[in-house]
């Protein structure tokens, strides 16, 4: 890639990837868990009114060389660059998110679609929540488990298909997709209105959430929740000083100014 911060080599290290680089369904599991265990899933910037830039350059800046995390448009924005560099196919969609008593959104999610091993791939490191921790196969109605969680890809009669997940025995649907691929130009309209609209969840309270290998780490506005190995712990956080320790203890970020600077501006 033509780019002057664009670095491959910065970007695996970020993820702790090693072995070898190739095209195949282990290499691109491998680089989808490496993404979604070391780079969180957080909406700081949004919070704080900063703009949210999808230009590939300012994402790389951001996530990799100041070691930041990002929402859907940043993640799977760079993802998609990254799988492209390293020689795999893939799309870009859109997705339905599926919210219990309201239905599905508008397109409001940014998913990757990758082919490896003759086979296409839903990938998706930008999902956080109940969203995969590997690349899910698209090979409908077939359980798929990943590091003791459990999903499955369905029909959906109107959307395309459906991600489920598996709560309690019983699986429950995380969004829909089609396969329309999409240009660049396409997320810029629903990143503008999910980073800036005071309606939207991403403007109102702090989201910062990890995978584990064990679980997940997981932040929503002063509460603290911690998944291991099916046991639950959380705490509700009683200042911006506790969010600050926690925030850097589990995902190396700060609710302070020197962190959350945008790098273009220094």
């Amino acid at each position: 890639m033509e780019n002057s911060k664009f670095d491959l080599g910065s970007y695996l290290k970020r993820i702790n990837f090693t072995g070898d680089l190739d095209t195949s369904a282990d290499t691109l599991k491998k680089l989808h868990v490496g993404h979604v265990m070391n780079i969180p899933f957080e909406n700081l910037d949004q919070l704080r009114g900063k703009k949210i830039s999808l230009d590939v350059e300012k994402l790389f800046d951001k996530i990799v060389l100041n070691e930041r995390g990002g929402y859907c448009f940043e993640m799977n924005g760079l993802f998609y660059h990254i799988l492209k560099e390293i020689g795999f196919k893939v799309k870009n969609l859109f997705a339905r998110v599926y919210r219990p008593g309201f239905g599905f959104s508008p397109k409001t999610h940014h998913v990757l679609v990758a082919e490896a091993d003759g086979k296409e791939w839903l990938v998706d490191v930008g999902f956080g929540g109940n969203g995969p921790v590997a690349p899910v196969l698209l090979e409908e109605d077939m359980e798929q488990e990943q590091f003791m969680r459990h999903y499955m890809i369905s029909k959906h009669p109107e959307f395309g298909y459906l991600l489920q997940f598996k709560i309690d025995g019983k699986y429950e649907n995380v969004y829909a997709f089609n396969m329309e691929e999409n240009s660049q130009m396409d997320y810029e309209i629903p990143n503008y209105f999910t980073s800036t609209h005071p309606d939207s969840i991403f403007t109102q309270v702090i989201m910062c959430t990890k995978a584990t290998e064990k679980g997940r780490i997981s932040i929503f506005d002063n509460n603290l929740k911690i998944v291991a190995n099916g046991l639950v712990t959380e705490k509700v956080m009683q200042s911006d000083f506790e969010i600050n320790e926690v925030l850097y203890k589990h995902f190396g970020l700060s609710l302070e100014d020197k962190y959350l600077e945008d790098a273009s501006s220094r």
